[in-house]
């Protein structure tokens, strides 16, 4: 495998049997293989496909597993925000029912440098937990010169701490919480999607709902579990500001994502740290 802008993906046992395709690569994440930048850019900005820095990350022992990208309509589809999460091709932290992964950001209008961040597959309910900037190291690289070796430095650097990361999810397995705590975690996830007194219109409880038995324990990752499904995939009942009865929509956006994702994960080790 070269660091060439020609992708090839090779077929590799990971943790839990995914793989992500190059034609599914392709179909869920376009702007990964964008031939140019957008032409908005300044002459400093140097473009170099997500294609060719991915392809260094398979070299350095990554495998995509997932992808997607920002819906857009006024951009080209191949320059808009994109995230591809990676894992280790051999994992050796074993949780119980999570993995490690590498979660990798890159845009080619302007919007985003290259990031980097760690992250978190529970192949349960297949959520995919961001961890927070304070928790855990993150890297931001810019669009100036050959950025394919900074960018595998950082997410070696990330999965070196894979180790710590397990820890701090047993610790939040092996916390209990009782109802008080557990509803209070939740009203404070609440206030993250609807900062707004009364803008919720729906009961912070609704977050605690188990879409499956097993989220059903009392533990901190359990609940951290369900109130990140709940709160960003949608589907529970609230009453809008005119008074109708609706459906939560799922979080669609990749930045509001990162963003209520890095904040529950947060209020997570708050509580794990009392």
């Amino acid at each position: 495998m070269t660091t060439s802008s020609h992708l090839s993906l090779v077929k590799y046992d990971n943790v839990f049997g995914r793989t992500l395709s190059l034609d599914g690569l392709r179909q869920q994440a376009p702007a990964v293989f964008a031939p140019s930048a957008d032409e908005r850019r300044s002459p400093r900005y140097t473009f170099i496909p997500t294609e060719k820095v991915l392809a260094g990350l398979i070299e350095a022992g990554f495998v995509p597993v997932e992808a997607r990208q920002a819906r857009t309509r006024t951009a080209s589809v191949l320059h808009a925000r994109h995230v591809v999460r990676l894992r280790r091709r051999l994992e050796t932290v074993q949780l119980r029912d999570s993995t490690p992964e590498i979660v990798f950001l890159n845009s080619h209008n302007g919007t985003s440098a290259y990031q980097l961040r760690m992250g978190l597959f529970r192949v349960v309910c297949t959520n995919g937990l961001i961890v927070s900037r304070g928790a855990f190291p993150t890297f931001a690289v810019a669009h100036r010169g050959d950025v394919v070796e900074d960018v595998v430095a950082h997410a070696l650097t990330i999965a070196d701490r894979f180790d710590d990361l397990a820890a701090q999810v047993e610790r939040m397995e092996q916390r209990r919480l009782l109802e008080d705590e557990q509803l209070r975690f939740a009203e404070r996830a609440l206030a993250l999607r609807y900062p707004e007194p009364g803008q919720a219109g729906m009961a912070a409880s609704q977050l605690l709902q188990c879409r499956r038995p097993e989220d059903a324990g009392d533990d901190l990752f359990s609940t951290l579990n369900k109130v990140e499904e709940n709160l960003l995939r949608g589907g529970l009942i609230r009453r809008s500001a005119s008074g109708r009865l609706v459906r939560t929509r799922r979080i669609t956006s990749i930045q509001v994502d990162i963003r209520l994702n890095s904040a529950l994960w947060d209020l997570a080790a708050e509580v794990l740290a009392a």
